[in-house]
């Protein structure tokens, strides 16, 4: 199976036009991922390497929780002009809309402009600055005039269900990058945002916008963060990490991010590929089906390990509270996924979007520092996640049952470095 060169999709069928073997692909809502497979021994052995020293170096090293989640980080004295960059914002956006509604079926920049700059340039823009969709989000443009609080229950569930609507249109819709499905999410994501806000607040953008969220998340690893109470802080990633709060809904948040980005890996292998061709329920059916099982193992296999986590080190509900460890390897998952993407096809967003005189330059990045980056993204997102989870067991659990209490979730990180680098580079 060979890859679409980025540049070629066929825009007037710009989906998930997968053929046979020996014929092109396309996977994603533009363009496609220049994943360049390196050996796998070697993958695998770095990465088991990494995982089994760091597990091991915690154990007989770190016996007492070091983390001070919101607690920690030097206050910055930082006033950032929020209203004016909101507005900006409701202007790129409208501007993202016009394109969907005016520009051309072929080539139309608003596709880009939204899975693209939007989708995946909120990651890297998030690891460095913080919970940035935060700050720009022109739905906090809104009053926060609360009719009714927001119920706790609610938690993270409506954030879990549009990041799940969006994946869907991404990696299933029958053409996620046509303008009247682009359209059609927007006019959605707009109406549950403005009704969620007019009756809930902003409170409901911090659980329900799921680009917030998303952003929010990933910024928990950025130099620069935010406490509860909105004091902007300079503080290590970890006690970012520690600072995300048990709620409902969390773990399928992150869930839907792991196993989305695992069905986008196992989307492009032939046997799939053959299935989506001749099977009796069709693309978007089979399609459908795929990703909601691959959220459902990655979210059986995390329960299952935190279970038995419990009933080895005497503890209950201990799910909730572990999500956090989740997040670096999910956002891992994402730049692993994503890094070509962005470098690649983030020149044509460019490139249309203002419409520029220049082509696209294919060799910006080598292909071995493609790889490299993939490769370390997921390694490095695992024995954070190992870390994170570390200082949480030494916490919750009885010393005498810290270390034992976290096989299972050392078990579980195995299986997700493992399935993780076999879709990447197999």
């Amino acid at each position: 199976m060979t890859a679409l060169p980025h540049g070629t999709a066929p825009w007037g069928a710009g989906y998930l036009d997968v053929a046979r073997r020996g014929e092109v692909l396309i996977a994603h809502g533009v363009g496609d991922r220049a994943d360049l497979p390196i050996p796998l021994f070697y993958a695998y052995a770095g990465a088991l390497a990494a995982l089994v020293v760091s597990f091991l170096a915690l154990g007989l090293l770190w016996a007492d929780s070091r983390f001070r989640g919101d607690r920690a980080g030097v206050t910055l004295n930082l006033r950032l002009p929020a209203r004016p960059l909101r507005v900006l914002t409701l202007v790129a956006a409208a501007y993202t809309v016009g394109w969907l509604l005016l520009g051309p079926e072929a080539g139309n920049a608003g596709a880009y402009l939204v899975y693209v700059l939007f989708w995946v340039g909120l990651i890297p823009a998030s690891l460095l600055f913080g919970p940035v969709w935060r700050l720009l989000n022109p739905f906090r443009l809104l009053p926060d005039r609360p009719r009714r609080p927001l119920p706790p229950r609610l938690g993270y569930w409506p954030a879990a269900l549009g990041l799940l609507a969006f994946t869907w249109m991404e990696l299933v819709a029958p053409e996620p990058a046509a303008p009247p499905t682009l359209l059609a999410f927007l006019t959605l994501y707009a109406a549950a945002q403005t009704t969620g806000t007019l009756v809930y607040g902003h409170g409901w953008l911090e659980r329900g916008d799921p680009f917030e969220v998303y952003s929010t998340l990933a910024g928990q690893l950025a130099p620069i963060g935010r406490r509860a109470d909105g004091t902007l802080v300079l503080r290590g990633p970890f006690d970012g990490l520690d600072a995300i709060r048990p709620a409902p809904g969390l773990v399928a948040t992150v869930c839907v991010l792991l196993g989305s980005t695992g069905y986008d890996g196992f989307s492009t292998t032939p046997a799939w590929v053959d299935a989506l061709q001749s099977g009796p329920l069709g693309r978007a059916g089979l399609g459908t089906a795929g990703l909601l099982a691959a959220i459902a193992a990655v979210a059986l296999l995390y329960g299952a390990c935190l279970w038995l986590a419990g009933r080895i080190g005497g503890a209950r509900d201990l799910a909730p509270r572990f999500a956090h460890s989740l997040v670096p390897i999910a956002i891992g998952y994402l730049i692993a996924h994503y890094f070509s993407l962005l470098v690649i096809e983030g020149q044509r967003a460019v490139i249309l979007s203002l419409g520029l005189d220049a082509e696209v330059n294919p060799d910006l990045v080598s292909p071995p520092v493609i790889a490299t980056v993939q490769v370390l993204a997921i390694i490095a997102g695992h024995v954070a996640g190992v870390v994170a989870a570390h200082d949480r067991s030494v916490r919750l659990l009885p010393p005498a049952k810290a270390v034992a209490g976290q096989i299972p979730l050392f078990v579980l990180m195995l299986c997700y470095t493992l399935g993780g680098l076999t879709l990447l580079l197999a």
